[in-house]
């Protein structure tokens, strides 16, 4: 079923003057600008297009791609105020309200905020609010894992460290004593869930990025080094496992052990891996050479 605020597949009826008429299911037969129509678009194409409804409250396709679709976040620039409200860019032609009533505080032509996108049950227009604290649920049931890479936007920070929305929906902390970067509000990251508290608040570390892999096998060697050369985690472990043991992702830590498996380092076995003897890696270099 098609839904307006979101990207949908739909189907071209027939082209017409002023575009092409797509089939919406439900919401009936929409028209896409002739401006938003590839060249060679025809009859019965199948095409990704945005839903929104239009100044006269019908529904309309483009296929311009919004920064946020309905029931997301999105870091935004103020464009215009008017009787309204703010109208902020976020990325379609025609500007997003946020009214006056969805807005935390005044806000003010050039500076962003992090908005969250919605529909309006009265007349189901699209508008945007910065009461961002209503629509996350913090203290609400989620089924995240220890583990799961996330997608993360920076909201404010605190004593701790910073607040941040995770997968559009709850509340994150990353904690500043276990930061190694500088962050900034509205910054989008990707990151895991590194902790649930009891509660099921959730606690959070930011993915390793492709600098630190000699930092991940220097974790991993010195590990085994100060373990008889074994740990009891391989790439079929829990992802939680790997999390507590090594402090990374298990996505992280298979790449990074497939690579010291290439160097014949380590030996990857059905109880875990094992870091291969000196002469042992001095006998595989001889063969190589």
């Amino acid at each position: 079923m098609a839904r307006i605020g979101h990207t949908n597949t739909l189907r071209v009826i027939k082209r017409v003057s002023p575009g092409a008429i797509l089939d919406a299911g439900e919401l009936g037969e929409v028209l896409l600008p002739d401006k938003y129509c590839p060249e060679d678009l025809a009859s019965d194409d199948q095409l990704p297009v945005f839903l929104y409804f239009d100044s006269q409250g019908r529904a309309i396709a483009t296929t311009q791609m919004p920064r946020a679709e309905v029931g997301q976040f999105a870091y935004l620039e103020v464009v215009a105020n008017s009787e309204f409200g703010a109208f902020v860019d976020w990325g379609l032609d025609k500007d997003l309200l946020v009214p006056f009533g969805e807005q935390h505080r005044p806000m003010h032509v050039g500076r962003r905020y992090i908005l969250y996108v919605f529909v309006n049950k009265a007349d189901g227009r699209i508008l945007a609010s910065s009461k961002i604290e209503k629509f996350l649920k913090e203290g609400r049931p989620h089924t995240f894992q220890v583990g799961q890479l996330v997608d993360l936007i920076i909201a404010n920070s605190t004593e701790l460290g910073f607040k941040a929305v995770v997968n559009h929906s709850h509340w994150g902390v990353l904690y500043k004593n276990e930061l190694k970067e500088q962050l900034s509000f509205g910054q989008s990251k990707r990151g895991f869930v590194k902790y649930i508290r009891p509660d099921g608040k959730i606690d959070l570390a930011l993915e390793a990025g492709q600098d630190s892999s000699a930092r991940n096998t220097e974790t991993i060697l010195k590990y085994l080094q100060e373990n008889e050369g074994f740990a009891a985690v391989n790439d079929k472990s829990d992802a939680g496992m790997v999390l507590s043991v090594f402090g990374m992702t298990k996505r992280t830590f298979k790449k990074t052990i497939g690579g010291l498996y290439k160097r014949r380092l380590i030996t990857i076995d059905v109880d875990g891996i094992r870091l291969v003897r000196k002469e042992e890696r001095e006998r595989c270099q001889e063969k190589l050479t």
